[in-house]
């Protein structure tokens, strides 16, 4: 049994495993950093990210289009990020509320619009998903090639999006804005940064690469929507963004980190480890909360993070 885990075809499929597990991660993690770095918590992440799985399953069931469904997941992800917004940068409510709010209902509505256009069949329908793409030369490295060059248009873009978003923070005069505003919005506001628009688009931003993350599972990862398709990613991707430090790089690390154990625990089962079934389902998570608490000592939280903004309350 051991030497059939450092078998050339287990570490191949072990690494293809990690990737396709990370993925929905990664896009979550992205977008809650952006989130983040404004100084907004979004705790709406599961649900954003439910609701955009439900979508971008239903509209491919009935456009028949793929990429029509990860743009409508996209959409959905904005127009519940806009709501986020509204009630916790607009109105000022407090963020844990309103992104708890946000969760549970889209976790209703998702599963209300699923029901009324599906009901409730014994055998759930089913989608054509999205084959997997080799990149020439690249899939034909030995070991890694077929694991890492082998994959989801999707993970490709999850992973092309990791220095993307890195370059924007922290190259660009448009990151700068957005740091100033997690970091100190009234120094912000006195340069003339527009602190809630700021806020608002970096919301909307996330939630799109939410929205997507959640159709990365219907379309891609399965064929179908089932309630507990997310299996609390979203909550995954926040305990991310702290892991990662609110850096792109390192909280893509940490996703695929967790994609490595998820996929490891999966291959392991199938090898007929005489363990119970829930101890490997454990395995991921706990080392994650380990992670977790050895990194956090040192983590470096946005210090507008959690507080809104009030103009009227500057040099008060």
């Amino acid at each position: 049994m051991i030497n059939e885990i450092f078998n050339i075809a287990f570490i191949t499929g072990l690494i293809a495993a990690a990737m396709r597990m990370a993925t929905p991660i990664i896009f979550a993690t992205l977008g809650e950093i952006l989130s983040e770095r404004s100084g907004v918590l979004n705790l709406g992440i599961e649900g954003i990210m439910l609701m955009g799985a439900m979508t971008g399953f239903l509209v491919t069931y009935i456009t028949g289009s793929l990429w029509v469904g990860v743009i409508a997941a996209a959409l959905v992800g904005m127009a519940l990020a806009l709501l986020m917004a509204l009630l916790a940068v607009y109105l000022g409510l407090s963020q844990h509320v309103s992104g708890l709010s946000i969760t549970l209902f889209s976790t209703g509505l998702a599963m209300f619009i699923y029901r009324l256009y599906i009901g409730s069949p014994i055998i759930p329908p089913t989608v054509q998903p999205f084959t997997q793409v080799a990149i020439p030369l690249l899939s034909r490295i030995p070991i890694i090639g077929e694991g890492l060059f082998n994959q989801y248009l999707l993970t490709y873009l999850a992973l092309l999006l990791i220095p993307v978003i890195s370059l924007i923070l922290y190259k660009t005069q448009v990151g700068l804005k957005i740091r100033t505003v997690g970091e100190n919005p009234f120094a912000a506001d006195t340069v003339g940064v527009n602190v809630n628009l700021t806020r608002t688009l970096c919301l909307v931003a996330g939630g799109a690469l939410m929205g997507i993350g959640g159709a990365f599972l219907t379309l891609a990862h399965q064929n179908m929507f089932l309630i507990d398709v997310i299996g609390g990613r979203g909550w995954i991707a926040i305990a991310m963004v702290i892991f990662g430090n609110w850096d792109p790089l390192k909280g893509a690390l940490g996703a695929i980190m967790f994609g490595f154990l998820d996929g490891l625990q999966l291959r392991l089962q199938g090898l007929g480890f005489r363990v119970p079934f829930d101890i490997f389902l454990m395995i991921p998570y706990i080392l994650t909360i380990v992670a977790l608490i050895i990194v956090s000592r040192k983590a470096t939280v946005p210090a507008g993070l959690l507080k809104p903004y009030r103009r009227e309350e500057k040099g008060g």
